[in-house]
């Protein structure tokens, strides 16, 4: 129908797409440059078909799942429509969806891989769910209740001014026991101290673990990872990092790898919309791979099946960053900083700004 010289052109450039998706899924890690849309697109499309609600000349009898009444919806989740995971396990597979499976654990190891081209060491199980970080840590914290002896009912928590965290233990059904921050110069820090004294005061065999923060607003700074590791792993107790924000401080990563390395962290919890430009409704949960057996009683703990949208969002994003795009990201926030840093100073000059807070400094330091 047409000459065999554009025939060829044609084919080798579907030839050279169809070549990154091999390679995707054999080496099963992050491209090393980002892929265009179309690829993104010809991808996805090709492995929907692989669901049975897209099958050629098939007609679901019963079916309960699936069922897409607008085109619209069809082609805003390119007809995956049958959620991932199963009664049991939400990294199950679903029997009438192969494809839909397949791009949720293509995605789970992506952001793997994404995580340690950010600086983790020694990942061990990674999982993405769909919830936002606050019912991901509430899934955690039941998770980790469940293996722990009945009496262990207490969850001690470094005070975080934001309401996320302690709504999600408290729905959890733990007792919350906020302690107090430690003051060093103008930042508020782990009060280890307090941590251990608390410990031994409830008993360790009443406290189910302690939450620690890596990001959070000043003056209050990132908690004391490794010291917290090492006093769970001390008295036998669980550990729980939330981690929302840090996946683009390098400092951070390093630090929590530092933690799993020298003591004992259950499960640390990522954000997705904060740390890689996706809509918000996911989190990423992970753990260092000499104890990540709850990042599994987490995916075995999630009632029923799931939405995939914000695992495809990732998926894409990912696919659309590849390593170097990935890497430039990271790189171009921490080169931001130090330049941020200067301009807020200045800006604090011009307002006569850093006047009320010398003010307030003696203020403070005379109560």
């Amino acid at each position: 129908m047409i000459s065999s010289g554009y025939l060829q052109q044609g084919q080798q450039a579907i030839q050279r797409r169809k070549k990154q998706f091999r390679s995707l899924l054999s080496e099963r890690r992050l491209p090393t440059s980002g892929w265009d849309d179309q690829s993104i697109e010809m991808f996805l499309q090709e492995v929907a078909a692989m669901d049975s609600n897209n099958f050629l000349d098939s007609v679901g009898v019963g079916e309960r799942e699936a069922r897409v009444a607008s085109g619209l919806v069809a082609r805003r989740h390119y007809g995956l429509a049958h959620g991932i995971g199963r009664s049991g396990d939400i990294a199950a597979e679903q029997p009438k969806a192969a494809g839909s499976s397949l791009l949720q654990k293509l995605t789970n190891v992506l952001t793997k891989d994404t995580l340690r081209l950010a600086g983790f060491g020694d990942l061990g199980e990674v999982s993405v769910i769909p919830v936002a970080t606050g019912m991901a840590i509430s899934l955690t914290v039941l998770a980790l209740k469940a293996g722990r002896p009945s009496g262990a009912e207490y969850m001690l928590w470094p005070r975080v001014d934001q309401k996320t965290c302690l709504k999600s233990l408290v729905l959890a059904g733990v007792k919350v026991v906020p302690m107090p921050m430690k003051r060093i110069g103008d930042q508020l820090c782990t009060d280890i101290d307090s941590l251990g004294a608390k410990v031994s005061e409830l008993g360790a065999d009443k406290v189910l673990g302690i939450v620690t923060t890596t990001s959070c607003f000043a003056p209050r700074a990132a908690d004391d990872v490794v010291a917290v590791a090492k006093l769970c792993a001390e008295h036998g107790i669980g550990h729980i990092i939330n981690n929302a924000y840090g996946v683009q401080a390098q400092q951070l990563t390093r630090q929590i790898t530092m933690a799993w390395r020298r003591g004992r962290v259950d499960a640390v919890i990522q954000s997705t919309d904060k740390n890689f430009m996706v809509p918000v409704g996911g989190a990423v949960i992970c753990a260092g791979a000499k104890n990540d057996e709850l990042v599994a009683k987490v995916n075995q703990s999630y009632p029923g099946r799931a939405s995939m949208a914000p695992s495809l969002d990732l998926l894409i994003t990912l696919l659309h960053w590849g390593a170097t795009g990935w890497t430039k990201v990271l790189q171009e926030r921490e080169e931001l900083l130090p330049a941020m840093r200067i301009a807020l100073s200045q800006f604090a000059k011009d307002h006569a700004c850093l006047k009320a807070v010398a003010a307030v400094r003696t203020m403070l330091s005379g109560q």
